[in-house]
Parts: C-alpha cells; sequence; structure tokens
C-alpha cells in the first residue's frame, strides 16, 4: 500500500520498512559480489598475463559502458518492468563469473576471453544503475527518498568495502577457481527478491513511457532539462568529482604509503586503503541518524568542496595519521556529495524522463571516471602521481566554487526576470 500524505522524514525509513530493508542488504550483496570479482580476476589476468595494458582496459572497460549506455539503459528502465532489468542485470554479472571459473577450471583462458567478458561485467553495472534508483521511488515516500538514496549508497559502499576482504578469504581458501564460482551465489538473494517484491519502479508515479530511447539521443536528454539550474549543477558536480578525483586515491595508495614510511604492503598500507571506504560507510549512516544535511544544492557544493579539500590534504601531508583522517574525512564527504546528487536528481527529474535523467548521471558521474585513468596517467608522468592527486583535488574543490557561483547567477537572473 503506498501512502500519499506528506509527513516530516523518518530516521531510517527504509530500514523499517519491510520491502525496501531487504533491497538494500541485497543490493550490498551485489555489489560485494562485483568486487569479489575484481579481487579474484584481476589477480589471476595479472599472475597470467602480466600486461599493464590490460590493467588500463580493466579500469576502462568497468567504466566506459556507463560513459556510452547509461542514458540507453536509463530510456529501458522508463519503458519496461525494473525488476526485470534487475534479474537480467544480476544474470549477466552470475553468467561472467561462471565464464570466468570455467575457463580458469580449463585452463583456457585467452586475452580475447578477458576482455569480453570484463566489457561484459561493466555493462552489467551500468544497466542495474538506473533500474535500481527507480525502483527506490516505489519503497519510499517523496520526503523519505534522500534518506533512501543515501542507505542505499551506504550499503553499496558496505559491499564495496567487504569485497576485497571477501574476495581474499576466498581465494586463500577455495582458490581463485573455485571462489569465483562461490561468487555467482551473491547475486542470487537480489535475483529472488525480485520475484517477490510487488513494485516495478513506475507503480507510484502510474507511468510508463512507451517512447523508444536510441543511443545516439543521450545529449538531448540534457537538452531537455538544461533550463533547469539545479538538475544541470548536480549534473555538473558528479562529472567534476569523476574526472578530478575519480578512482585515483585507490590506484594511488601505494605510492601514499611509501611517501609516509608505511610500506606498500602490511598493516600501515591496509588502515590507508581501508579509511576512505570506512568514512563513505560511516557517513552514510551518520548522515542518516542526524538529518543534519539537506539535500539541497548548497549541501551538495560544500561536499564536494569539502572531498577536494581532504584530497588535497592527503597529497600534501608528511603524517600518516592526518592522512587517514583525511581519507576519513574524505570519504564521508564523498558519500555525502554523492547521496545528494542523486536524490535531488531524482526528485527533480521530470516523472516521464527520470529514467533517462538518472541515467545522464550515471554516464557523467560514473562514466567520467574513464577519463580519469587518463588524466591521472597523463598528470602522473608530468608532475607525479602525488602531483596528479593534488592537482585533481585543487581542480574538484575550485570548480566546486566556481559552480555554486555560476548558480547563484543563475538563481538571481531569474529572481529579477521574476520580478
Amino acid at each position: 500500500m503506498i501512502r500519499t500524505t506528506a509527513t516530516a522524514p523518518r530516521r531510517f525509513a527504509a530500514l523499517r520498512d519491510g520491502h525496501s530493508r531487504p533491497y538494500l542488504f541485497t543490493a550490498g550483496l551485489s555489489m560485494m559480489g562485483d568486487n569479489i570479482e575484481h579481487v579474484i580476476t584481476y589477480w589471476v589476468l595479472w599472475n597470467r598475463f602480466h600486461s599493464p595494458g590490460l590493467v588500463g582496459f580493466e579500469v576502462i572497460s568497468h567504466w566506459l559502458p556507463f560513459l556510452l549506455l547509461s542514458v540507453w539503459f536509463g530510456g529501458l528502465a522508463e519503458r519496461f518492468d525494473c525488476r526485470r532489468i534487475i534479474q537480467i542485470a544480476q544474470g549477466l554479472f552470475a553468467f561472467v563469473s561462471l565464464a570466468w571459473g570455467v575457463l580458469f577450471l580449463t585452463g583456457t583462458l585467452e586475452m580475447w576471453h578477458a576482455c569480453v567478458l570484463l566489457v561484459l561485467h561493466g555493462c552489467a553495472g551500468a544497466l542495474w544503475a538506473p533500474a535500481e534508483q527507480l525502483l527506490l521511488h516505489d519503497f519510499a515516500e517523496p520526503e523519505d527518498l534522500p534518506g533512501a538514496v543515501r542507505l542505499n549508497a551506504t550499503f553499496r559502499s558496505l559491499g564495496v568495502l567487504a569485497g576485497p576482504v571477501v574476495g581474499s578469504v576466498l581465494m586463500l581458501v577455495l582458490g581463485p577457481t573455485w571462489g569465483i564460482f562461490a561468487n555467482v551465489l551473491f547475486y542470487l538473494p537480489m535475483t529472488l527478491l525480485m520475484l517477490r517484491t510487488p513494485f516495478t519502479g513506475h507503480t507510484r508515479s502510474g507511468f510508463v513511457r512507451r517512447e523508444r530511447l536510441s543511443i545516439l539521443d543521450s545529449f538531448s536528454v540534457l537538452r531537455t532539462v538544461r533550463s533547469d539550474t539545479v538538475l544541470i549543477a548536480m549534473i555538473v558536480l558528479a562529472g567534476l568529482v569523476a574526472v578530478c578525483v575519480g578512482s585515483s586515491l585507490q590506484v594511488s595508495m601505494p605510492s601514499f604509503a611509501d611517501a609516509l614510511g608505511a610500506g606498500s604492503a602490511g598493516l600501515g598500507y591496509g588502515v590507508l586503503l581501508f579509511a576512505n571506504g570506512a568514512g563513505g560507510v560511516l557517513g552514510g549512516f551518520l548522515l542518516e541518524a542526524t538529518g543534519i544535511v539537506r539535500p539541497d544544492t548548497r549541501a551538495a557544493v560544500v561536499a564536494t568542496f569539502l572531498f577536494g579539500l581532504t584530497t588535497v590534504v592527503v597529497a600534501t601531508t608528511s603524517h600518516y595519521a592526518i592522512a587517514v583522517i583525511a581519507l576519513v574525512f574524505g570519504g564521508v564527504a564523498n558519500m555525502a556529495a554523492m547521496s545528494i546528487g542523486q536524490a535531488v536528481v531524482q526528485l527533480r527529474a521530470p516523472i516521464e524522463q527520470r529514467g533517462r535523467v538518472v541515467g545522464v548521471y550515471n554516464m557523467i558521474g560514473s562514466g567520467l571516471r574513464t577519463g580519469n585513468g587518463l588524466t591521472l596517467a597523463l598528470l602522473g608522468a608530468a608532475v607525479g602521481v602525488t602531483g596528479a592527486v593534488l592537482v585533481g583535488g585543487a581542480v574538484l574543490a575550485i570548480g566546486s566554487v566556481l559552480i555554486a557561483v555560476l548558480v547563484w547567477v543563475g538563481f538571481s537572473r531569474a529572481r529579477r526576470v521574476r520580478g
């Protein structure tokens, strides 16, 4: 039964609801499976091929489908039952893990096999994202949607955080072959949950778009929403985070660990690697528990600025403890920026275009991480890895301030026109 009366947002409302609670937990398990696959397959691929080019392709293949296909996948989420789309995505994840397992078991893995499976895995993630976000609109009341988005992001972050740990344990106990076979089990809970949830992603709105959307229509979606300054600002902020920082902190952590005297292995390095993800999880729960951050443009800009600032601190400090603290606070800021941006985009997107607008947000916010790898490589060659991360954090902080100014100017002009 869907309530329609407006009330104040409730703390942890998504965890109290019998439909959304299992959705959050199964999403976390699926995200953990996603990252377990990375841990196992990247290790096997490096030991088999020792190819730096393949390492670069691993990153590109994960994010490029978001850049090329997110808007089209968002259009599919508008037209079809989101439960079935999620099941297809989970099935594709499981198929890829099974295929890896068969190739490992038979000893027939070749480079082209790896490239195909890496691309399919990236496509599964891009297909999953818009349908997952649309389904949140059915689970959550409008006033509770920001909290639902935040908790969904938090449980996904938990999956990202747990994936390397569980993946390492599976490799240690079962070996890479049977570990990747076991990974299929983590995709089953969400697949089975979609058989019993009564919502489709369109139940609350009652709107299902029949118009087809081609891959080439991605930028036409941006043109249709360009008059909404806030919506465009959230999309641009997400793109800035993706290009300027993206995954560079995680990739550069061995360099930071060496510079801080922690070494590139051992407990000191592990704590650095863990701190940023832990900050994201901690931030998600704290923001939901306190409700001190409102889902608006100002909060998104401040959170993005703080994420850029903490990145600069990590890249410049010579004190290990300060680096750890900055990584934790940066994780909190990144979680706040991401969850606020997602919530604002979903709330402001026109109902009849919600799927494709969410697709644009994913295209910019996730797809442009492909560009972060290129900028990190180019800047890293010129000024070193630490210098590249420093430049990225500084540009992110400055860029967020510029976006705040542009939004303020836009609002001022709109007020003058109305006046």
